[in-house]
């Protein structure tokens, strides 16, 4: 049978934890030739909205020691409104009942057999969060106690799930440009994680004195200023543009989720269309063009590389763009532990395969 869940099954489900730890061993497994990262293909075009794209996303990866291969799919529209005064990244839910349309497939690598189909909702914001954990565990101090947090979103979220996760964490101080917003995302994640987590007036007073950084916004203009790097700090982003590149610069040291972030190669566009996700940074500044040799989250995970050698180093993780062996593993820890709580609904997989030669 062919298990369909809900994000409400993932969300109940899934541990953050799990999810670094599958993270871990699928990204070993990578960097030894036991597993696929997996390809990626972004294709855009124009829509009857001057001011949104339609982009339909697909990714896919296998890890053999799983016995599983995954494909995911986003159908969105993208929009990139000012907000604020910064511009950002937004995904416009237009399917009816204002929804958003993104799938994942679990595959059985032994039968070829569809294992379970699920929205990837949950799953993709569990998975960022936990390359960002495993950016902080081989790279942050083991005593660092203080995280600033840039950001109060859906993703900011999970980065406190991960980076408490991997640190014993005594004190989060949040800021995003919403008082009321951040506010609420205070009060909210302190009493889920059981974590002092406080709202600052300022970027700068988050940040001040903080031995961990991490940014999570949709902004797609730096949100983090050089100036506020400190001997010892962390610094963590999940978007291409939150750190300016003086700020990647002035780190000690530099390491990056995949470095084929850096190109546009993905990409696929009709009508001559341009959008500002295609502004790559680290590929606009020749100063950057380093990040395509530095350590990755592989090299970390099967001890190629260190992420730190002495407490005085600044260090900087750079989450950029998704892996599809993200859904892969995340989604066997989904799986088995749906498996396990009797979650889900069964569907007939002869529905999804067929006696037909393909």
């Amino acid at each position: 049978m062919t298990l369909l869940l809900s994000n409400d099954d993932a969300s109940a489900l899934l541990d953050m934890r799990a999810c670094i730890e599958a993270l871990d061993a699928a990204y070993s497994d990578v960097a030894k030739g036991f597993a696929v990262a997996g390809t990626r293909g972004e294709i855009l075009t124009k829509t009857d909205d001057p001011d949104a794209a339609y982009q339909l996303k697909s990714m896919s990866a296998t890890v053999a020691s799983l016995e599983m291969g995954s494909v995911r799919i986003n159908s969105d529209i993208l929009t990139w409104p000012d907000i604020g005064g910064s511009r950002r990244r937004v995904k416009s839910p237009r399917a009816p009942g204002k929804r958003w349309t993104g799938l994942v497939l679990l595959f059985s690598t032994v039968t070829g057999e569809p294992l379970a189909i699920f929205p990837d909702g949950v799953l993709q914001r569990m998975r960022v969060a936990a390359a960002s954990g495993l950016g902080v565990k081989y790279m942050a101090r083991e005593n660092a106690r203080t995280v600033a947090l840039l950001g109060s979103g859906w993703q900011a979220g999970s980065q406190v799930l991960a980076v408490t996760a991997v640190r014993d964490i005594s004190q989060i101080r949040c800021f995003s440009p919403n008082a009321d917003r951040r506010r609420k995302f205070c009060d909210d994640m302190s009493r889920q994680t059981n974590t002092e987590i406080i709202a600052a007036e300022t970027a700068a007073a988050a940040v001040d004195g903080a031995d961990i950084v991490l940014c999570a916004t949709n902004s797609l203009d730096p949100v983090f200023d050089p100036d506020w790097i400190a001997p010892g700090m962390h610094i963590g982003c999940i978007r291409d543009g939150e750190l300016p590149p003086a700020a990647i610069l002035a780190c000690d040291r530099v390491a990056m989720h995949d470095p084929k972030s850096i190109s546009t190669k993905h990409y696929d566009v009709t009508h001559g269309l341009h959008v500002p996700d295609m502004d790559k940074q680290a590929a606009a500044s020749t100063d950057l063009d380093f990040l395509a040799t530095v350590p990755t989250a592989f090299d970390f995970a099967a001890g190629k590389a260190v992420g730190r050698e002495s407490p005085e180093e600044a260090t900087c993780f750079l989450n950029l763009r998704g892996l599809a062996v993200q859904f892969t593993a995340v989604g066997s820890v989904l799986y088995h532990a749906a498996r396990a709580a009797g979650a889900g609904r069964d569907l007939p997989t002869d529905w999804f395969t067929e006696d037909v030669h393909p």
